[in-house]
C-alpha cells in the first residue's frame, strides 16, 4: 500500500510539471514577480515587481504610459493657477483623456492648452513625452525658461509658446530639436540678440514678433528655408542683411515693421519670386526704393510707410498683377508715375513730398530730405531684366 500510495504521488507530481511546461509559454507565475499575459506587447496585464520578459525593451507601451503619467502630473503641480478647471481632468492613469492631451493608440502627439489661460512653468519632465510632434501653448500665463531637456524631444515639430510670460535671452534649446519645423515665441518678454543658427535651422515658420529682441538681424537671414518670418515689433537695429533674397528662398511672407532699422532696402529683395506679404514700416529706413522690387511678381501686400524712403517710387512697382494693397505714406518720396495714380487697389501715398498732391509734408520738411547723401546700389529693373539680374545677384554674392 506503501508503495502504490508513493507511485500514485509521483505520477501526480509528473502531471503538475508537464501543465506547468506548458502554462509558461503563455503565462508565467512567480510569487513576488508577479503574473504576465501574452508577449508583453499586446495588451496582457502585469502584476508586480518584476518583468514579466527577461527582454527588458518587451513593455515599450507600459514603459511610455508610466512615463507620461508621471510627467503630466508633474507639470500638473507646476501650475498654479486653472480657472477653467481644466487640469481637474487630469486624474488617473488614462493620460489620453486628459483635457487637452491628444494620442494615437496609447501614446501621446499632441498637447493643445491654448487659450487655458493657465498660469505656471515648464517641467523638464514634458521630455518624457518622446511621441510628442505638436505643443500648443499660446495665451496662457506661462512664466520662466525653456528647459533644456525640450532637445530630447526628438519628434516634435510644432512648438507655440506665443502670448505668455517668458522671459530672458532667446531659448537656445529650440535650436537642438532635431525635427521642429514650427517654432512661434511671439508676445512674450525675451530680450537679447537673436542667434545666427536659428536662420540655419530647417524651420518653415519663425515668429518672433512683439518681444524685445535687440541688436541686428543675423546676416546669414537671406538663408533661411523658412516661408514665414516675422521679427515686427522688437528693437531689433542696423541694416537689412544683403543676403536678404540672394538664395532665392521660398519666403512667402516677411515683416520687419515697427524696429530700428536703418540704411537701404538690398537690391536682392528682388529675388523673393514667392514673396507675398512685404512690410518694413516704422523703421527709419533711407535712399530709395529699389527698382528690383518690381520683379516681386507674387506680392500682394506691401508697406514701406513711416520710414524716410526718398526719391521716385519705382513706376514697375504699380504693375504688379498680384498687387492689393500699396502703403508709402509719411517717406519723403517726390512723384509716382500716372500707373500709381490709377490703382485700383488701396493706394497710400499721404505725407510725403508729392507736388500737386493733397496731404503732404509741409515744404520746409521737404526742403532737406533725411539720408540725401546715403548711396545704395541700385542696378535698373525692366519687365523682362528680372530673371538676369536674379543670375547677377546670386553670381555676385558666390565665394
Amino acid at each position: 500500500m506503501m508503495k502504490k500510495k508513493g507511485t500514485k504521488n509521483f505520477s501526480l507530481l509528473s502531471l503538475f510539471l508537464f501543465l506547468g511546461l506548458i502554462l509558461t509559454d503563455g503565462y508565467s507565475i512567480g510569487v513576488g514577480v508577479g503574473i504576465g499575459g501574452g508577449d508583453g506587447d499586446d495588451g496582457g496585464v502585469w502584476i508586480g515587481g518584476g518583468n514579466p520578459n527577461s527582454n527588458p525593451g518587451s513593455a515599450p507601451k507600459q514603459q511610455t504610459t508610466n512615463a507620461a503619467y508621471n510627467a503630466l502630473q508633474s507639470w500638473k503641480s507646476a501650475i498654479t493657477e486653472d480657472p477653467s478647471g481644466i487640469l481637474k481632468t487630469w486624474v488617473g492613469e488614462d493620460v489620453c483623456s486628459y483635457r487637452g492631451v491628444f494620442c494615437s493608440g496609447s501614446l501621446i502627439t499632441s498637447i493643445d492648452l491654448n487659450k487655458a489661460n493657465l498660469k505656471g512653468t515648464i517641467v523638464k519632465d514634458l521630455s518624457l513625452l518622446s511621441d510628442l510632434t505638436i505643443l500648443h501653448l499660446n495665451s496662457n500665463r506661462f512664466f520662466g525658461q525653456i528647459p533644456d531637456s525640450f532637445k530630447n524631444l526628438d519628434s516634435l515639430q510644432e512648438l507655440d509658446l506665443s502670448n505668455n510670460r517668458f522671459s530672458g535671452s532667446f531659448p537656445q534649446v529650440t535650436l537642438y530639436i532635431p525635427n521642429l519645423v514650427y517654432l512661434d515665441l511671439r508676445f512674450n518678454n525675451f530680450t537679447g540678440s537673436i542667434p545666427e543658427n536659428l536662420f540655419n535651422k530647417q524651420l518653415d515658420a519663425i515668429l518672433l514678433n512683439n518681444n524685445q529682441f535687440t541688436g541686428e538681424i543675423p546676416g546669414n537671414l537671406g538663408y533661411s528655408t523658412a516661408s514665414v518670418i516675422n521679427l515686427a515689433n522688437n528693437k531689433l537695429s542696423g541694416e537689412i542683411p544683403t543676403s536678404f533674397g540672394i538664395t532665392g528662398s521660398k519666403l512667402k511672407e516677411v515683416l520687419f515693421l515697427n524696429n530700428q532699422l536703418t540704411g537701404c532696402i538690398p537690391e536682392s529683395v528682388g529675388l523673393f519670386s514667392d514673396i507675398e506679404v512685404l512690410d518694413v514700416s516704422f523703421n527709419s529706413l533711407m535712399g530709395h526704393v529699389p527698382d528690383t522690387i518690381s520683379c516681386l511678381s507674387e506680392i500682394e501686400v506691401l508697406n514701406l510707410g513711416h520710414n524716410k524712403f526718398s526719391g521716385d517710387l519705382p513706376d514697375l512697382v504699380c504693375t504688379l498683377r498680384n498687387l492689393i494693397n500699396l502703403t508709402v505714406s509719411f517717406n519723403f518720396f517726390s512723384g509716382f508715375s500716372s500707373q500709381c495714380s490709377s490703382l485700383s487697389v488701396g493706394f497710400d501715398f499721404t505725407g510725403n513730398c508729392i507736388p500737386g498732391k493733397g496731404y503732404q509734408r509741409p515744404q520746409p520738411d521737404c526742403s532737406a530730405i533725411p539720408g540725401g547723401q546715403l548711396s545704395c546700389l541700385r542696378i535698373p529693373a525692366q519687365p523682362l531684366t528680372c530673371a538676369a539680374i536674379s543670375l547677377g545677384l546670386k553670381v555676385a554674392s558666390s565665394p
